[in-house]
């Protein structure tokens, strides 16, 4: 926490606003708008997965609709897509950056439409907080004038091309989950720079009640909007968010200046115009028995690590969909691993995991 969290909360308790709605949710989207700049509009909801779910139902997605998602990231990128009764279409990542590949990307949407079934949207993710490639996403998007939905619910503080990630496509997306690198202990937004999706959005969000001295729905809407008290939370997160980034990219600065010089580690790198907050770090290594040779030494010495996200299209819910995939993210999963990145880590906290690694590495 940065400090002043507390006294956000305090003052909901002590106004008694305690419920949905209230000043501090309104300060706290106001924080981020100008975080974000450029006419930015942000929804703050109850969860990333909320915000994903509005974005797809305001796009206009439905039942048996083709909805395009990265299958490199975690489940929550994809299952909103189910919630419509539409289906995720898997395209693997590159690289480069481990995101959305163009080409596998405009394969799906070509494929799509010769079967008659033009996808109705594109979920790009910026995992760990580095950015996809926009402006090849973008330009394929518009070439077939299929809306995007920027998951950026690991990318707040991320930049492409001296743009805040979140702020880049048709509709974004950011979690304040508990993990994430400011947190309200539960909860997402969704960005915009239409006011009136925006507002169709929070109308959604509180259950679609229309405007009326009586319950009245013409619309079926949610319980997404995020509470008042959350919101103080996340008002004190927002004055430390520089911080935050400055101490994950740190950390991951850290690790690889001690690292480096090991041939067997791979670091992902930064393309020209990229800027990552590093929410995670995360090393590539030879081969899926050394990175359970690491995970488990560290597990032994009770520091938690874990293997980067099982991609979609090999996850059992999800046998069956449509798949454009080269290997790339499975290779990565084999041979991934995410180390402990807090914001809170120390120095010390750091030299532990790195002489683990090098112990299992130079055995």
């Amino acid at each position: 926490m940065g400090g002043n969290e507390q006294n956000y909360v305090q003052e909901a308790f002590d106004t008694n606003w305690i419920a949905p709605l209230g000043p501090n949710v309104n300060a706290f989207e106001e924080s981020i708008e100008d975080y974000l700049g450029n006419s930015i509009k942000v929804a703050a909801l109850s969860s990333g997965t909320a915000a994903i779910h509005l974005a797809l139902e305001l796009l206009g997605v439905g039942y048996g609709d083709d909805v395009i998602c990265q299958s490199f990231t975690f489940s929550a990128s994809a299952n909103p897509i189910t919630y419509l009764g539409a289906r995720p279409v898997f395209v693997d990542s590159e690289r480069e950056t481990w995101n959305i590949s163009p080409g596998l990307l405009e394969k799906a949407i070509l494929d799509g439409m010769a079967n008659g079934k033009k996808p109705k949207a594109i979920i790009a993710v910026h995992l760990y907080g580095m950015p996809y490639k926009v402006s090849e996403v973008n330009e394929i998007a518009a070439k077939y004038d299929i809306p995007v939905i920027e998951d950026s619910a690991e990318a707040l503080g991320s930049v492409y091309k001296n743009k805040p990630c979140s702020t880049l496509g048709t509709i974004g997306i950011l979690s304040f989950n508990g993990n994430k690198i400011i947190t309200t202990s539960g909860g997402g937004a969704l960005v915009t720079k239409d006011v009136i999706l925006k507002n169709k959005a929070v109308f959604l969000a509180t259950q679609a009640r229309d405007n009326a001295p009586h319950y009245e729905h013409t619309h079926i809407g949610y319980n997404y909007r995020m509470s008042n008290v959350l919101a103080g939370i996340g008002r004190g997160q927002m004055e430390v968010i520089e911080d935050r980034v400055n101490s994950r990219r740190g950390n991951f600065e850290y690790y690889r200046s001690k690292l480096a010089h090991i041939s067997e580690i791979e670091f992902l790198k930064e393309p020209e115009g990229f800027k990552s907050n590093r929410w995670l770090s995360c090393i590539l290594v030879p081969s899926y028995n050394t990175r359970e040779k690491i995970r488990l030494a560290l597990l032994e010495e009770d520091i938690e690590s874990r293997p980067l996200w099982k991609p979609m299209h090999i996850q059992p819910i999800f046998e069956g969909c449509k798949v454009y995939v080269d290997g790339t993210s499975e290779d990565l999963f084999q041979r991934g691993l995410c180390l402990p990145s807090g914001s809170n880590l120390q120095k010390d906290d750091l030299d532990r995991v790195i002489e683990i690694i090098l112990k299992v590495l130079t055995q």
